[in-house]
């Protein structure tokens, strides 16, 4: 399968790139140390920014990976950065089960890749993480042979939901995922394929 890694998308508000050890403060500050912000996460808030940083590290060694995802959110009228973005493989978080999928024509030979993603409540409601989103799915579709893309949120978190939607990912099943210490969240889980992404790119033409 052909991969791109990790690397830097500008959108007209925003600039996704590697995030490092030297962004640990913005992010202790922004969104990890915030409980409202990780409520719906698989993870805890940070108790201080040395284990943010002490994460941000390990992340930085796995960027020769080319097919390791993980952006920075920067706000480019600020230099701020408020938040991250990821794409994995799910199966590195939970079992893969294609017999709970409706949509028909789903590939699962190269397993199912799974988005995520957290921005600072200073900076909700914004439309930031849908341009992010679309921002991201057009680089994935343009520059990799992923086929299509999955998604999920908590189902008390419907706010999330909506990006997923205004990105043109659609609903398909209910689900459960795990926090990281074993906690069961329901989720509502949606599909984006490359077909439809390209037809809701043509709408924003």
């Amino acid at each position: 399968m052909r991969h791109a890694g990790t690397q830097t998308i500008e959108t007209q508000r925003l600039l996704l790139r590697r995030l490092t050890p030297a962004d640990a403060p913005a992010m202790f500050r922004n969104w990890a140390s915030d409980p409202e912000v990780t409520r719906f996460l698989r993870w805890d808030p940070h108790p201080d920014a040395e284990m943010t940083r002490q994460l941000l590290a390990a992340w930085a060694e796995l960027y020769p990976n080319p097919d390791y995802y993980q952006w920075a959110i920067v706000e480019k009228a600020t230099g701020e950065v408020f938040g991250s973005f990821s794409l994995m493989d799910d199966a590195l978080n939970e079992q893969v089960r294609p017999e709970l999928w409706n949509i028909p024509g789903l590939d699962f030979t190269h397993s199912q890749w799974e988005v995520g993603y957290c921005i600072g409540k200073a900076w909700w409601n914004k439309g930031f993480m849908t341009e992010a989103l679309r921002a991201v799915m057009d680089y994935i579709f343009e520059q990799t042979d992923i086929g299509w893309i999955a998604s999920c949120h908590a189902v008390d978190n419907p706010a999330s939901g909506r990006v997923m939607e205004h990105a043109g990912f659609v609903y398909d099943h209910n689900d459960l995922y795990h926090r990281f210490d074993g906690t069961p969240v329901e989720c509502r889980v949606y599909a984006l394929t490359r077909e439809a992404h390209l037809k809701e790119k043509g709408t924003r033409t």
